[in-house]
């Protein structure tokens, strides 16, 4: 078959073996903080010459025992590599004939150090009645839970059969609940074939409300109503728009699961169940963007998915562009550009740290030996939008929605690489006939485009949107300037965001008082918009304005979505590290195992 390996993040031998079902039966112990129980696989020959031995990508997992064909297997853990974990060798002595099948399967448990599980304890959840857990397995976190191909370029169908005493959700459609002495066994099916990375569960109190003609939010009891009124208004409207765009949904159902402050993301495209952070849900319909992100994942990333982390922006940059698109429809054109301003800027953020000549600042970057999560950024969303966005006005708008569906077809279920995609839209434009359009399309800089490092060259933004923005900021460049709560009435959250964004740039900062004072007009210590409070507070770090530096504390210790997060402490820790580590050492077991141990390498703890 001469299949190729081409993610350089795993140590299975995916290429001699594909895995095309898996079925987890595990039971969730929330005494011992473990999930226990067995995993079973069904597993493709790809090749004669390499079927003596199955290699599984494994994680500090407890592996019990293993069985091939239902005959107990010789097994090895070998040595620990300190990013991808200590890969597990299963022996298949009679080997296989390519295209056989066999089934095999391992006993395990998970332990202490799995990354891909954070357990709540009661007093760390909102009604502080019962312990929560829930996983995140992206990027390479799955095979914390149990030995798999933890690798984009593998995709299975799933059975979830999971027991606990609590209410369960997981990343399939909900087919049974049947009551028995551990607690409920909730059966879920996974029809369409997934990477290991969007495999999900979470349990603890849980409440369902519908809030779309496919949708449900899930959450906990005291916060189902306000969630709900979040939500109800736009599900349905931003479904329509993407299946407009690119072709009709093919998951069943559409879910948000929105989790306890901790979670580490705004939002996790988990197939049927989105994992959604409780930042989004501000009271003012204005964070919702995350959902219209998140549903784009059901075409891209989770339909048709990068074969490795390498190629991460063919999952981020066509979901930014669909959700974008989406954001156009129901708000207006301009929309669209107003949040690729944004972007830009967080964009810009992100090469700062890491420097214009990174080897993570490029579209493409090499991630040999490289624990993914490091290299993770806005760079492949936000240069991997710019990317569609400049080839989309290269083409025309309604070429470009014409090469849209055709791609998603022609890899539906599949993952695929850059080079894939050249010769997708090469291809297709050339196959439209139109002799200008392939001249454009001949003339592209796709080596530029896939390896320059740093930002891409900016477009001409429509900044209808943004220029009242600037035009307030451009005010407070007068230490005079008296502000009124009227200045900001108009403005959507969006809009305020972009006015805080172009304040924080001033060279020199403003002074503390005036920052205070900002604080005060616009009422943003008040707000409950995480945006605006991270953002206010970034500018008030910058000022040296002293009393708030107990703010960013307190926010610290509330939120644990990395994007506010990890840049928050950066900000605290150059103004005053001996609060920056005494709020880290206060907060460290509220935060999830990835956000941990990515703040203790922004500290210099590791």
């Amino acid at each position: 078959m001469g299949v190729s390996v081409r993610d350089p993040n795993t140590l299975s031998n995916y290429a001699a073996w594909l895995t095309k079902h898996t079925t987890a039966n595990l039971t969730i112990d929330f005494d011992e903080h473990a999930l226990k129980g067995r995993v079973d696989y069904r597993i493709l020959s790809r090749t004669q010459k390499e079927s003596n031995e199955i290699i599984l990508d494994s994680s500090f997992v407890s592996v019990k025992s293993v069985s091939v064909g239902g005959s107990p297997a010789q097994w090895e853990l070998k040595e620990r590599h300190k990013a991808f974990g200590s890969p597990l060798h299963i022996s298949v002595p009679e080997g296989a004939a390519e295209g056989d099948e066999l089934d095999l399967s391992i006993e395990l448990q998970t332990t202490k150090e799995c990354t891909a599980l954070q357990w709540l304890t009661p007093a760390q959840t909102s009604n502080k009645k019962h312990p929560y857990m829930f996983s995140q397995c992206q990027a390479i976190h799955a095979r914390s839970l149990f030995p798999c191909q933890d690798t984009p370029d593998v995709k299975s169908t799933y059975t979830f059969n999971i027991t606990s005493p609590l209410p369960v959700v997981a990343s399939g459609v909900l087919e049974s609940e049947t009551i028995g002495e551990n607690g409920t066994t909730y059966v879920f099916e996974q029809k369409v074939p997934i990477p290991s990375y969007l495999f999900a569960l979470a349990s603890g109190d849980i409440a369902t409300a519908k809030i779309g003609s496919r949708s449900k939010i899930a959450t906990g009891p005291e916060e189902l109503e306000g969630a709900k009124w979040e939500l109800e208004q736009d599900m349905d409207k931003f479904m329509e728009v993407a299946e407009k765009v690119v072709f009709p949904y093919k998951w069943g159902e559409y879910n948000v699961l929105v989790l306890p402050p901790s979670f580490p993301y705004g939002g996790m495209e988990n197939p049927v169940y989105t994992f959604a952070t409780p930042t989004i849900i501000s009271g003012d319909r204005q964070n919702i963007d995350v959902i219209a992100h998140e549903l784009a994942h059901s075409w891209s990333g989770n339909l048709v998915t990068s074969c490795s982390w390498e190629h991460f922006w063919l999952n981020e940059g066509w979901t930014v562009y669909l959700e974008r698109r989406i954001g156009a429809a129901i708000h207006g054109e301009p929309e669209r550009d107003f949040s690729a301003i944004i972007g830009w800027k967080a964009l810009e953020d992100s090469i700062t740290h890491f420097g214009a000549d990174h080897e993570y600042t490029k579209l493409i970057p090499t991630l040999k030996g490289v624990d993914p999560d490091d290299a993770f950024s806005t760079v492949p969303y936000e240069k991997g939008f710019h990317f569609l966005y400049y080839l989309e006005k290269l083409v025309g708008r309604d070429n470009f929605d014409k090469f849209i569906p055709h791609y998603f077809t022609k890899f539906s279920g599949k993952s695929l690489d850059s080079f894939e995609f050249k010769e997708t839209f090469i291809s297709f434009f050339d196959s439209l006939g139109d002799e200008e359009i392939k001249k454009k399309v001949a003339e592209i800089d796709w080596e530029g485009r896939f390896y320059n490092p740093g930002l891409p060259p900016k477009p001409d933004f429509d900044t209808s949107y943004v220029d009242q923005c600037y035009s307030l900021a451009e005010k407070w460049k007068d230490s005079s300037y008296s502000p009124s709560k009227s200045d900001v009435e108009s403005f959507s959250a969006n809009q305020k965001l972009v006015f805080l964004e172009s304040i924080q740039k001033f060279d020199p900062p403003i002074s503390s008082e005036r920052a205070k004072l900002l604080g005060d007009a616009y009422d943003l210590l008040s707000s409950q918009n995480v945006e605006l409070k991270a953002a206010y507070y970034h500018i008030a770090m910058g000022a040296k304005d002293t009393s708030s530096y107990e703010g960013v504390s307190d926010l610290l210790g509330r939120v644990g979505r990395m994007k506010f997060v990890r840049p928050l402490f950066r900000g605290l820790n150059k103004v005053d590290r001996e609060l920056a580590l005494k709020t880290f050492e206060k907060n460290k077991d509220f935060y999830h195992p990835i956000c941990r141990g990515m703040v203790e390498k922004d500290l210099g703890l590791e």
